[in-house]
């Protein structure tokens, strides 16, 4: 944990290869954890779902818009003194990690690529209306609804105090609100159970983490983002 005071610019040691190190082993362990529950829930052993599914497409696309809130909770401890914001960005950042390493495992159980595929083209044409898509780039290396863009991030990675955590806040909200019409289409239509009781629990989490985002913005003084 880090006891620089806010304002303290962050050293390259924090950068340097022990991090990535670090995050690689812990990366490597989680997926080895999705893979071993996914064996215990008996998914992957017949008839694996298709890479064009709503299994695998959910899976894919969740991962990788969970790594996104994964890495701004992981800027928190070092740019934030706020016991609240902390707290709250390592719950996040526990939970997405644990179910990253779940859906990735459930990949590679199933035989199928971790990325790849047009984000959310496993989802009905009338599953968006809930979006404005007008200007978000949905190619395979664009931003699904509600990613924070690379200058977002940029901008929030110079930020501490206060300011930090009214960014940080916005941007999360806002992140857990275009996350959640993949998971509420897929615990409606994915097929193997425990994928639709996953994207179930991710439902029910992220809306009463919305919540209590949104009144800790509002007593810090900061205001929402529009919602994707």
């Amino acid at each position: 944990m880090s006891h620089d005071a806010p304002g303290t610019p962050v050293t390259e040691l924090r950068r340097g290869p022990l991090r990535t190190v670090l995050l690689a082993v812990i990366g490597i362990a989680l997926l080895v954890l999705g893979g071993g529950l996914a064996v215990g829930l008996g998914i992957g052993r017949d008839d694996p779902p298709a890479s064009d599914s709503v299994d695998a497409g959910f899976a894919r696309d969740m991962s990788r818009h969970h790594v996104q809130a994964v890495e701004m909770a992981n800027l928190v401890p070092e740019r934030s003194a706020d016991a609240t914001v902390r707290q709250l960005a390592f719950d996040i950042g526990e939970t997405q990690n644990n179910q990253v390493g779940r859906m990735q495992g459930w990949l590679a159980l199933w035989g199928l690529p971790q990325s790849g595929g047009a984000p959310m083209a496993w989802m009905g044409s009338d599953a968006h209306a809930g979006h404005d898509m007008a200007g978000m780039d949905l190619s395979g290396s664009g931003l699904m609804p509600g990613m924070a863009t690379e200058d977002e991030l940029s901008n929030l990675r110079e930020l501490t105090g206060t300011e930090f955590d009214v960014e940080f806040l916005r941007l999360m909200i806002r992140h857990h609100q275009g996350g959640k019409e993949m998971a509420v289409y897929a615990a409606e239509h994915a097929d193997v159970p425990a994928v639709r009781r996953l994207a179930g629990t991710i439902v029910d989490t992220q809306a009463a983490e919305v919540t209590t985002m949104a009144d800790m913005l509002k007593s810090r003084g900061g205001t929402p983002l529009p919602a994707p």
